[in-house]
């Protein structure tokens, strides 16, 4: 059983499931329960109603831009995911998922400039998980006022190639095949 925040982290999650779980991504994300925003007892409480022997994976943004949560322990099979960023937003500041995703010209330099403007330089990992990256990718976020349209977050999701994945969403992902049974291929990370 897989536990999310929200239809978003949902829909972000499927994105990358279907390079990182395959087959097994249908099945994963066909149950899924929604829980309404960071909700650890609520995934506890509809775990506990679950038969015995079931295993629970809740995934939960850490939102306060503070030392990433821990939540205590596995609760009888449920286990805890927080993100080291403050929000799974944040792993879709892909420049080049958000080029291809957006299908924007090489020859429109906006979006560089927004990212160049907006984003703390590669690496610093500290700053990444303080940026509030689901305000800058909102619908009236800077990224889609500075190119007047929207941005679809599954596009991006999907657009973003194994490699470029952050190591938390690899992570996270060895969580959920460890948890089907399923084996992985080993993926370079840049």
């Amino acid at each position: 059983m897989l536990y999310v925040e929200g239809a978003r982290d949902r829909d972000i999650m499927r994105a990358w499931s279907y390079r990182l779980l395959a087959k097994q991504a249908s099945r994963v994300f066909r149950t899924a329960v929604i829980l309404g925003g960071r909700q650890p007892a609520r995934a506890i409480d509809h775990f506990s109603r679950l038969e015995a022997g079931a295993r629970g994976l809740c995934v939960l943004d850490r939102d306060d831009g503070s030392a990433a949560a821990t939540e205590s322990a596995a609760e009888g099979g449920l286990e805890f995911f927080t993100w080291s960023r403050r929000h799974i937003e944040s792993y879709l500041l892909v420049p080049s998922a958000l080029h291809r995703a957006l299908r924007i010209s090489s020859d429109d330099g906006r979006l560089g400039r927004l990212l160049a403007t907006h984003l703390p330089p590669d690496g610093d990992e500290e700053a990444y998980r303080a940026l509030n990256a689901k305000r800058f990718l909102a619908p009236g976020g800077e990224l889609a006022r500075g190119l007047d349209r929207p941005i679809p977050l599954g596009s991006v999701a999907r657009a973003t190639r194994t490699e470029e994945l952050h190591l938390d969403v690899h992570t996270l992902f060895d969580r959920l095949r460890d948890g089907l049974g399923v084996s992985s291929a080993p993926v370079v990370i840049r």
